[in-house]
């Protein structure tokens, strides 16, 4: 009779720190003790780092996008007609992408469940846009959710504490470890979240540039990669458009004022006269909506 050691996350961190591949059991392990508070941050601290320094392989990143994926539970958006699109940045400093493509999408036919992050490292998040104005709540239920989308076309959430939690956990402790660059934590991450809101087809726009995290082309077109083979791994229609972010997108920077300059570029020749049209953002925000509708 063979006894097997019982499994431990110290052992899981020096095998990745080694540069050895991770199984899908161990990932599950790892995942799991920690959103269930039985594996402290300081392990994971560890484990991401190691993650950072020795990468993962396409079959790893794939088991920890399931790993976070079945963390929690996921919405069911069945009832709606769809086609359910949705589009992810990896983020950039003035990017207020989402505030103007979601409804320009809605208006062409589309649905868009978007389920959106916070500020990492020194991006702003568009939920933290979305808070900058009095009385917003990013917080909605899965029916509201659904109504909001069923009424308008599209709806922009939060994660629940049921939704995703371990990638809820993972994204603050990565912002505060030095490990926000991995691609493969940057594809998990996304890829969970986006599984789990209930999207049908998925852009992504992978920024590039001196005020992105992918530096260099090289590293961007590895992340979009990374992320179009997680995708169709999980039977999703992917598209990954990379686009510049050497300087701010737009001219305003800062939550509130990109809510207003979103609100003026939506406004079109109703917006105040002062109002400066950024050509960079629409341009961005029009070839990423076009990518929508064609994926």
């Amino acid at each position: 009779m063979v006894f097997s050691a019982p499994m431990r996350a110290v052992d899981i961190i020096v095998k990745k720190r080694n540069g050895l591949s991770l199984s899908e059991e161990e990932i599950r392990f790892v995942v799991n003790g920690y959103v269930q508070g039985e594996i402290p941050d300081y392990q994971i601290s560890a484990l991401l780092m190691s993650v950072y320094f020795s990468g993962m392989n396409g079959e790893e990143a794939g088991a920890l996008t399931r790993a976070m994926i079945g963390s929690g539970t996921t919405m069911d958006l069945r009832s709606l007609p769809g086609p359910l699109v949705d589009k992810h940045s990896t983020g950039g400093v003035g990017d207020k992408v989402s505030l103007i493509l979601a409804p320009i999408a809605a208006a062409c036919g589309l649905q868009v469940p978007m389920m959106s992050g916070r500020a990492l490292g020194h991006t702003g998040g568009t939920l933290d846009k979305l808070e900058s104005i009095t009385g917003y709540s990013t917080a909605l239920d899965n029916k509201r959710f659904r109504k909001i989308i069923s009424d308008c076309g599209y709806a922009m959430t939060g994660q629940s504490e049921n939704i995703v939690p371990a990638d809820r956990l993972l994204y603050a402790l990565r912002d505060v470890t030095g490990t926000v660059e991995s691609v493969p934590l940057i594809t998990a991450s996304i890829m969970s979240k986006k599984f789990a809101e209930g999207a049908e087809a998925l852009v992504f726009d992978v920024k590039c540039g001196a005020g992105a995290f992918m530096k260099t082309f090289d590293d961007a077109h590895r992340l979009a990669q990374s992320l179009i083979d997680t995708g169709q791994s999980l039977e999703r229609a992917v598209v990954a458009v990379i686009t510049r972010m050497s300087e701010p997108l737009g001219y305003m920077v800062g939550n509130f004022l990109e809510v207003v300059e979103s609100a003026y570029c939506l406004m079109g020749d109703r917006a105040p006269a002062e109002f400066t049209y950024p050509e960079d953002l629409m341009a961005v925000t029009l070839r990423l909506t076009s990518w929508m509708l064609v994926a």
